[in-house]
């Protein structure tokens, strides 16, 4: 099939997927769909096809465009029409969250893979609950145990929804807390030795009188 023609069919997948595709899963979809083609579509031309509907919708003309989020690709609105679009979904899903819930989901994204109890001796206080609820939002998944912990604790780590939604591809995007601390640091003022002159009000004494020879 020519790239001309492959392109639309790749556009039109990520278009009407409901969860964001990867590379590898467009090229499935597509050699499933044209099995009668005597050559396999191939993760190379899937590619090319990428950057081609990548390189299209970067034109301002467009208020979406093509990025790898949640672990695929997927149409997002741009950066700027943000306010826009804020106005008819609001921040609903996050004002569900307690702060104790987000606090506990920025350890989980920053020290993942993380145990409850690890996550506790952090915050110092019970994170059964917290835990408990972004399970139920998706926002977190069990991945696994510590086998080298007493009980063999279960591990916590981000899902791809929680990527999906904050608009990243992996953990390794995520914000290096130096960035998000470089921004609360209060710089120093620096004080000399002249900050604590006190200057006088009483008129300065008349000087001595010079010897007469």
């Amino acid at each position: 099939m020519e790239i001309s023609n492959l392109i639309t069919h790749v556009e039109a997948l990520i278009f009407a997927s409901e969860k964001p595709l990867t590379k590898l899963e467009i090229t499935e979809l597509i050699n499933s769909a044209f099995g009668f083609l005597d050559e396999k579509v191939t993760l190379e031309q899937i590619e090319t096809c990428v950057d081609g509907i990548r390189e299209k919708y970067n034109a301002d003309f467009y208020p979406f465009e093509l990025r790898e989020s949640g672990g695929g690709l997927q149409f997002l609105t741009k950066k700027d029409f943000h306010a826009t679009i804020a106005q008819l979904n609001g921040d609903k899903f996050l004002k569900r969250l307690s702060t104790a819930a987000l606090e506990t989901l920025a350890i989980i994204a920053y020290k993942q893979p993380i145990t409850k109890s690890e996550v506790e001796a952090i915050r110092g206080v019970n994170c059964d609950y917290s835990v408990q609820k972004l399970l139920e939002k998706e926002l977190i998944v069990i991945s696994g145990r510590n086998e080298n912990m007493v009980g063999k604790p279960l591990i916590y780590a981000t899902s791809r929804q929680f990527m999906d939604y904050f608009g990243i591809n992996s953990s390794e995007e995520l914000p290096k807390i130096s960035e998000v601390l470089a921004d609360q640091v209060v710089e120093p003022t620096l004080v000399n030795a002249e900050h604590f002159e006190i200057e006088s009000t009483e008129p300065p004494a008349p000087e001595a009188d010079s010897p007469t020879d």
